[in-house]
């Protein structure tokens, strides 16, 4: 096996993290087989406020995986970054914190996140770990589609925007040797190709701030996930493993109809892992041709599926797929 393969709890965080150990590692006889875990910020699974005011907490959480035999590489925390960038309207309520959410004043609740978002990075440099993955968030989205014609200073801006709000709290990250990675994702300020570079450009290209790969994102716009990883050998600070599937069937829309996830109706869906259009053998060919020897974190999400079943065979389709780089060429036999 190159890689470690570890699971994300984002899915997972109805059940208590001891729990989600039980089942997830190889130390009971009926466990899925990670060989670790991404704590979700979320949950009881990570709680940033309380291991940067508890001395003892994150010990505590490294204590609870090495007894079920599981690593730690990252943590995420996707739905608070979310919040730095956002227009704040009542659906963020729902996913942040008490705390974060206050009094639910837009400008507040920016700033909060964004606080929220420098001490993520002071936890994860105590909890021994120099990756966090997240969301951004993005004041622009809603200006994805040209019409009414949309100005290209109000473009700029919000490039301006997460380099004012972002800036400060990569600083943090820096002092605290910790990187941020970036799932580039539709609703972030980097949704594809094009605008992750931009994204690079607003930042002045910091090391602080790279991608965690998740070529899901990327398969249903009809972006290659493999030229991403090709485009930017350098920033993929972290894999998410996630599969999906573009359904078009004439009827069907590429931007879902206002569907939810698992209506057959949808023009895409997420599937799990091998079970959808992701080539996921030319990810790992990319993955090894760039160096990158960190986790292949699964992200498991698929509506149709019964998700005990599918972490499993998840694990092991990642266990299957990945393979270290060769050391010399096929035909080096017949060289001088």
């Amino acid at each position: 096996m190159a890689r470690p393969v570890t699971l994300f709890t984002g899915q997972w965080a109805d059940l208590p993290l001891e729990e989600i150990c039980r089942i997830a590692g190889k130390a009971q006889e009926d466990g899925f087989g990670y060989d670790g875990l991404e704590l979700a910020c979320w949950g009881d699974h990570f709680e940033v406020h309380k291991a940067v005011s508890d001395d003892t907490y994150c010990a505590k959480k490294r204590d609870l995986l090495d007894r079920y035999d599981l690593k730690l590489f990252a943590i995420s925390n996707h739905l608070v970054g979310q919040a730095v960038l956002d227009n704040i309207d009542a659906r963020h309520k729902a996913i942040l914190p008490d705390y974060v959410w206050g009094d639910g004043d837009p400008a507040g609740v920016n700033e909060r996140a964004a606080e929220e978002m420098k001490d993520t990075a002071r936890a994860a440099q105590r909890l021994g770990i120099d990756v966090v993955n997240g969301f951004t968030g993005s004041s622009i989205w809603h200006l994805l589609y040209d019409f009414p014609p949309t100005p290209k200073k109000m473009i700029e801006a919000g490039y301006d925007l997460l380099a004012e709000r972002w800036n400060p709290i990569l600083d943090v990250f820096q002092e605290c040797g910790v990187k941020f990675a970036l799932e580039v994702h539709p609703t972030e300020i980097a949704f594809d190709i094009h605008s992750a570079e931009r994204a690079l450009e607003a930042l002045g290209r910091r090391e602080e701030f790279g991608f965690n790969f998740d070529p899901s994102h990327l398969l249903w716009q009809g972006v290659d996930p493999v030229e991403f990883i090709r485009k930017f050998p350098d920033r993929i600070y972290h894999v998410h493993m996630k599969d999906a599937i573009v359904s078009l069937n004439g009827r069907s829309g590429i931007l879902s109809s206002h569907l939810s996830f698992g209506d057959s109706r949808r023009g895409w869906d997420f599937r799990s892992v091998g079970r959808g259009g992701v080539r996921f053998e030319e990810i790992i060919r990319a993955l090894n041709d760039i160096g990158y020897k960190g986790p292949l974190s699964v992200e498991w999400e698929d509506s149709g599926m019964d998700r005990m079943h599918g972490a499993k065979e998840a694990c092991q389709f990642c266990k299957n797929v990945d393979f270290e780089p060769s050391g010399r060429a096929f035909d080096a036999a017949f060289g001088d």
